[in-house]
């Protein structure tokens, strides 16, 4: 056996350890519990293996490079050329990865690289093997920086042999509100383009019946322009070294739940929240900002139907029947809905549950940043507070995505640690700051470029107050 063939019976060795700590680690997290006692040690004596080969890949991979510097000519370009068609060939395997771990291995490759002064491939053989996926994402092509929006990542991360981006912005999507349009029998939101002129018809003409010789009555229609502009959101997760070196599954996790938080908590609650106002060149403001809402007329089930018809006759008012109509609620105010029964003891609303459903035929969406305190109307209400639920027509909400996360990272940045930050660098407003350098740690910033904005404002009814299901 020489060299390569060791190598290579290390890293399918390597390999089969890897694999079979992510079996052991996912049957603890699919029964939503902790390791037990035998899990724990069977994980940690594969952790252990799994760091001697990376140690023994290292160093007959150093040993490999020492002998093929010493080598004739003729045969350096035998070896470059044996390499070469390594290099490009087809994974022979492939280990099924959860959803939105491609992208995080990505990262933590790309981190890592860095940060040990190695090569990309050098680095994602090292921890995956060339018969991995996210190997071949490094040998398709150069990758110069780590952004989505880059068009090297972009064509690193799309193509035959693992596609990271598309698989991290499928494991996005069911968690968001917006993510949601579209999918599983929901009607889509109105997609447009970025900054094309928008002219939308705001209200109706109407026709009349005219006797012989009558003059015929004049009709007017009413519209507005509007354009949607790229907004961005973004925000910065970050990591410790430590964490990223770590070999176990969970740091893979980490990395990936810290960039879909970093977009799915600030999107559902400025797409839902009534208090969210635009600001100029900054951000959207909610589809429900500045709708009259209708205040709850109570808790039962005749008060809920009441609201029902309340709701939708704000549509019909309007001549805007919602023909792509989608409801928008706390998943706790669905799981009031889905626990009433009537005198027989069968259920009031059978179609809904806690993660969504239907009700009145309407394809139900659940939110835990939809409001669940929000006090409606403070006056006519003696500070009744509750739920919100929205019905939204879906094909009146205009909505614009690039399409694009852009995913930068940095070890060398100073970052004010806080979920709201004074820095300004257009004022030169100074803040309090955190050296990644100096504490070992990583920033990972994601960034998404998209905006949305109500057709008319008949595209939404808002009822507030909600306290469904609850005991008066």
């Amino acid at each position: 056996m020489n060299i390569s063939e060791h190598l290579e019976s290390l890293r399918e060795s390597r390999q089969a350890a890897q694999t079979k700590m992510n079996e052991v680690a996912q049957k603890a997290m699919d029964e939503g519990r902790s390791m037990n006692d035998s899990e724990h040690k069977e994980f940690d004596d594969l952790q252990k293996e799994v760091s001697v080969l990376d140690g023994d890949i290292k160093r007959f991979s150093q040993l490999q490079s020492m002998q093929a510097e010493k080598a004739q000519p003729v045969q350096q370009e035998a070896e470059q050329k044996a390499t070469e068609s390594v290099v490009y060939r087809t994974p022979k395997k492939h280990e099924k990865m959860q959803p939105g771990i491609a992208l995080s291995r990505y990262a933590r490759v790309k981190a890592l690289a860095r940060l040990d002064g190695d090569s990309v491939r050098e680095k994602a053989a090292e921890l995956y093997g060339e018969d991995s996926a996210v190997y071949g994402m490094f040998t398709k092509a150069t990758v110069n920086a780590a952004t989505t929006s880059d068009s090297s990542w972009a064509g690193a991360l799309v193509g035959d042999e693992g596609s990271a981006f598309a698989d991290f912005v499928e494991y996005l999507r069911p968690q968001t509100i917006l993510g949601q349009f579209g999918t599983n029998g929901v009607p889509a939101l109105r997609r447009v383009p970025f900054r094309v002129p928008l002219v939308g018809q705001t209200s109706g003409g109407q026709g009349y019946w005219v006797g012989e010789g009558k003059a015929k009555p004049l009709t007017s229609f009413d519209f507005e322009r509007k354009t949607l502009d790229p907004l961005k959101v973004a925000n910065i997760a970050v990591v410790t070294e430590e964490t990223l070196r770590d070999s176990s599954p969970a740091a893979e996790g980490i990395v990936r739940d810290q960039l879909a938080a970093a977009l799915r908590a600030r999107l559902d609650t400025d797409f839902i929240d009534p208090d969210k106002a635009a600001s100029a060149g900054v951000s959207p403001g909610s589809i429900t900002n500045g709708v009259t809402p209708i205040i709850s007329s109570g808790t039962t089930a005749d008060d809920i139907r009441a609201d029902i018809k309340a709701l939708f006759a704000a549509f019909i008012s309007d001549n805007n029947a919602p023909t792509s109509g989608v409801w928008i609620m706390p998943a706790t105010t669905a799981l009031g809905l889905s626990l009433m029964q009537n005198p027989l003891g069968q259920s009031e609303f059978p179609g809904i549950s806690m993660k969504g459903g239907t009700l009145f035929g309407l394809p139900v969406i659940v939110s835990q940043y939809v409001p669940t305190a929000y006090e409606a109307d403070p006056q006519g209400s003696a500070g009744v507070t509750g739920s919100v639920v929205a019905l939204v027509n879906a094909s009146d909400i205009y909505f614009g995505d690039d399409g694009g996360i852009a995913v930068d990272l940095s070890r060398e940045a100073s970052l004010e640690m806080s979920d709201s930050p004074t820095g300004d660098s257009t004022s030169g407003t100074g803040a309090s700051l955190v050296s990644m350098f100096q504490t070992n740690s990583v920033a990972f910033r994601a960034e998404r470029a998209l905006d949305w904005m109500r057709r008319r404002d008949s595209a939404v009814a808002v009822l507030g107050n909600v306290n469904w299901g609850t005991t008066s």
